[in-house]
């Protein structure tokens, strides 16, 4: 879907940065639903697929709420490769380094920028569906609390980049249904918010069952 050249462009934009490999978004070519999340994380890195792992649990009880499988939806990321940190610390007298997964910053978000123009250009989906604060930033330019959107349908503009020579943002004309929930992996950091998390995807499947 995506042409290899925007994929190495994203790619040389963020060598500057702390970030390791490349995932690509999954699902077909056209999509009711598409998901937008932070970055992949160590295990989507190794295996390659998006929401993987701890956090991937949580995403699949999202999609059996719902209703629809993998390969029903589309799922991407506001930054498609790893950005990492570099933790020494102190365990028991010796020194050790660990990589940790961190969020991305803004420059590193800005750097895969049009492949999320394109995907979304590409599948048209019904429904954005941001996961968390930084999906939620990516295509609104909002910087609000989750609990602020959460659950709520916005029909507006989006940021797109100007240009693949104009690394800056602009607003679309055409306007998109934005439905922004929580992140899965904020589950498992705080699992206060699953009950809210789980009435917004029933919210979401009253929304995608009259699409």
């Amino acid at each position: 879907m995506l042409s290899e050249d925007l994929i190495e462009l994203a790619k040389e934009r963020m060598r500057p940065y702390a970030c390791e490999g490349f995932v690509r978004g999954r699902g077909p070519e056209a999509a009711d639903l598409m998901f937008v999340g932070e970055a992949p994380g160590k295990t989507e890195l190794e295996i390659g697929r998006p929401f993987i792992g701890q956090a991937g649990k949580i995403f699949s009880g999202y999609l059996d709420r719902l209703g629809v499988t993998r390969d029903e939806v589309f799922i991407t990321s506001a930054v498609r490769s790893r950005p990492y940190k570099i933790v020494e610390k102190i365990v028991k007298g010796e020194p050790v380094t660990k990589n940790y997964n961190r969020t991305p910053n803004k420059k590193e978000i800005l750097a895969h920028a049009p492949i999320l123009d394109e995907e979304i250009r590409q599948v048209k989906p019904k429904l954005l569906i941001p996961m968390g604060k930084t999906a939620v930033w990516r295509l609104t330019g909002w910087d609000v609390s989750m609990q602020e959107v959460t659950g709520r349908l916005f029909e507006i503009p989006i940021m797109q980049l100007a240009g693949l020579d104009q690394p800056v943002y602009r607003l679309t004309e055409e306007t998109y249904r934005v439905f922004p929930i929580y992140h899965p992996a904020a589950i498992l950091y705080a699992r206060r918010l699953e009950t809210k998390a789980y009435q917004d995807i029933d919210r979401l499947k009253q929304l995608k069952d009259s699409l």
